[in-house]
């Protein structure tokens, strides 16, 4: 394949993913115009119309829809041979693009990066630091880490840890309430509660304990939060009971400056896993990436600090 072609065929194949000439050529580093023109010359090359254009958006036909399918996985076997063969003597290399929670990737993966520079060092971290999903392939990242996201066609997901939530509250928050036993004992406290940043929703959790029983959550809602941090800060100033995310709340709890509100119970939310394309010929960068995180987490038993059955 000409390079002009492998151009020509990207701007398509980044057009057709994201819907748009212009978002797709600010992500390929080219103007409009240019996006345009590659891709009219392909529609001629072919003799079809791959797209319906209107001044609001930009669609597949049914042709470009066939020819998307049929191109856009051998399109990546290429570019990802490509970044292999240029990788820096044999060595995983380029920029390494990954999305990952604000907080979770502060605490448990950012200190794994000197270690991983230092065995790839011709590797380029572009780290992107977001609570919400990404689009992992039209986005062009190349690996996300994340709980409960939904998984879109190509992309696979490895189990990392549990994604447990768990009651906390101060210890002298405990003191003046009291000894709480049983769920039903609940709905007498303000609850510092989490806001979904996507929905914008409070989500209403149940309950599961140790012997895999169920019961409702009701907690009066005294205030929310978008965070699971910002709801162990101020649960540690003996405002309430948070319902956050174990992996937030084991500094806290290992400090001694949380503790565990009803230790028995928490609530199940799926599991914190790595995300990255479905594909046989992986990047060396990506590859690398995904092996050294899950021995890392493996090495540092972070599925069992994460689960709420085992921390107190």
């Amino acid at each position: 394949m000409a390079m002009e072609s492998f151009s020509t065929l990207e701007c398509f194949i980044r057009s057709a993913e994201v819907g748009s000439f212009a978002e797709a050529a600010r992500r390929l580093h080219l103007t409009p115009a240019a996006v345009g023109k590659n891709v009219a010359q392909l529609e001629a090359r072919l003799g079809v119309r791959l797209f319906q254009r209107s001044t609001r958006k930009l669609t597949l036909t049914e042709a470009g829809q066939r020819f998307l399918g049929e191109v856009s996985d051998s399109f990546r076997t290429i570019q990802y041979a490509m970044a292999n063969l240029a990788s820096a003597e044999g060595q995983p290399a380029g920029a390494l693009r990954v999305s990952m929670g604000t907080v979770f990737g502060r605490l448990y993966v950012l200190p794994l990066l000197g270690e991983f520079l230092q065995r790839y060092p011709a590797i380029i971290p572009d780290w992107h630091f977001d609570n919400r999903q990404v689009d992992l392939i039209g986005q062009g990242f190349d690996a996300a880490i994340g709980g409960g996201f939904e998984l879109p066609p190509g992309v696979v997901a490895r189990k990392l840890t549990p994604a447990h939530r768990v009651l906390v509250a101060a210890p002298g928050y405990m003191q003046r309430h009291g000894p709480i036993d049983q769920p039903e004992a609940l709905p007498r406290h303000a609850g510092i509660l989490i806001r979904s940043p996507q929905t914008g929703r409070v989500r209403s959790w149940p309950l599961t304990s140790r012997w895999q029983e169920q019961r409702p959550l009701q907690l009066q809602q005294a205030m929310t939060m978008s965070d699971s941090d910002a709801a162990c800060v101020v649960a540690e100033q003996g405002l309430g009971i948070a319902l956050v995310s174990l992996p937030f709340a084991v500094p806290y709890l290992v400090a001694g400056r949380l503790q565990r509100v009803l230790p028995d119970w928490y609530v199940d939310d799926g599991h914190i896993s790595l995300y990255y394309a479905e594909h046989k010929l992986l990047p060396g960068k990506t590859r690398a990436f995904i092996d050294f995180v899950i021995q890392r987490f493996a090495e540092q038993g972070l599925a069992t600090r994460f689960n709420a059955l085992e921390v107190l």
